[in-house]
């Protein structure tokens, strides 16, 4: 049965697009561009809406899965596999958390190593930033989406920084339309959706909302807002750059902001990428409250003890990444983990659900 909490404890549910919203814009925004275009061309913004549409089919089956088991993807597998299998399940999904909380804190420190402070200590910052995420996780799940909204509403104002590159753009860039194949723009699709990741989330903070049937419909308009939001900053670099040279460009995001000329503000980069953290907290603040959460369902754990541990692991793991190389092949596997899990298991969990539901009624 579905795990009772309190109010007081519980989100309003327009508050749930500001938990998925933020979980899908994080560090990928920054490069995501280059990795698309290397399939599908300039072609790609049209992999992007693809990636879009494909996650609304998929936000619906995760609520049909919390609605039948009456709870969260724990209570989901503990009914569909029972207990021992539905266990040892969940317990990947703590495992993918930390992985993603790794990526996510990683590949941040190595923006600012290579455009601000190439000294930057790995371990310190790791450690001074992860202190902040167990303090904010303390605090509670409101606290956190609390964070998640500041995180969103804040750096706002960096959409209109991209202003400035219409002045230098071309946008016949993108013609011919369709001018690639259908595996191509599907082989983009799936890179895009490696950069959507963050919304099986949505699979652990269902009991924590109020009257979540009210949830789906700002779900739904939170995943419309980020497939307009990269799609328009996918239009935008391709028509800044031509294809050539944004295939040098690791992060083509800050190679934008690098145009920008203000009377009080030299290098806008080091604005955007110091403003970047903002975006980064709550990222690693619901993957960490997640990972806990479910340690505390699973063993007898309460969940201040299970953040310090998982902290501590973030943290080893992050100081283990020490080359570019490292870095990227860590990223691409966790991209390929968080496909598997949104594209496979989620329907995959939908149809056992509903199956383990009709064998039981019987």
């Amino acid at each position: 049965m579905r795990e009772k909490i309190e109010e007081r404890f519980q989100i309003s549910p327009f508050l749930a697009l500001y938990a998925i919203v933020s979980m899908q814009i994080g560090i990928g925004v920054l490069g995501f561009q280059r990795i698309i275009s290397m399939e599908a061309g300039y072609d790609a913004w049209i992999s992007v809406l693809l990636s879009g549409i494909s996650i609304h089919a998929i936000v619906w089956m995760m609520y049909k899965i919390c609605e039948t088991a009456e709870g969260d993807a724990v209570t989901a597998n503990l009914f569909a596999y029972g207990s021992m299998i539905g266990k040892g399940v969940s317990f990947l999904f703590i495992l993918y958390f930390i992985i993603l909380s790794v990526a996510i804190l990683r590949g941040y420190i190595e923006v600012i190593q290579v455009w601000v402070f190439p000294e930057l200590s790995v371990w310190g910052f790791a450690a001074v930033f992860l202190v902040l995420v167990i303090y904010i996780i303390y605090g509670g799940f409101r606290t956190v989406v609390g964070i998640a909204f500041f995180g969103l509403v804040l750096p706002a104002y960096l959409l209109l920084v991209f202003g400035f590159a219409f002045r230098y753009s071309d946008f016949t860039n993108l013609l011919p339309i369709l001018d690639h194949t259908p595996i191509q723009l599907l082989k983009s699709s799936f890179h895009m959706s490696l950069t959507y990741m963050g919304f099986e989330v949505l699979l652990f903070i269902y009991p924590y909302i109020k009257k979540p049937e009210q949830s789906k419909k700002w779900v739904h308009f939170g995943v419309i807002i980020t497939t307009v939001f990269y799609t328009a900053i996918a239009v935008i670099t391709f028509a800044y750059f031509s294809e050539k040279l944004l295939q040098k460009s690791i992060w083509a995001t800050l190679d934008m902001w690098k145009i920008v000329n203000m009377p009080f503000v030299e290098r806008f980069e080091y604005i955007g990428i110091a403003n970047w953290v903002l975006i980064i907290l709550p990222n690693v603040c619901l993957c960490i409250w997640s990972a806990s959460r479910i340690m505390k369902q699973i063993f007898p754990l309460r969940q201040r003890k299970a953040v310090i541990i998982i902290a501590i692991v973030c943290l080893i793991i992050v100081g283990l990444l020490d080359t570019r190389q490292q870095v990227n092949m860590f990223m691409d596997l966790t991209g390929k983990i968080g496909f598997i899990l949104n594209y496979l298991y989620v329907p995959f969990l939908f149809v056992s659900v509903l199956i383990a539901r009709k064998v039981k009624k019987k």
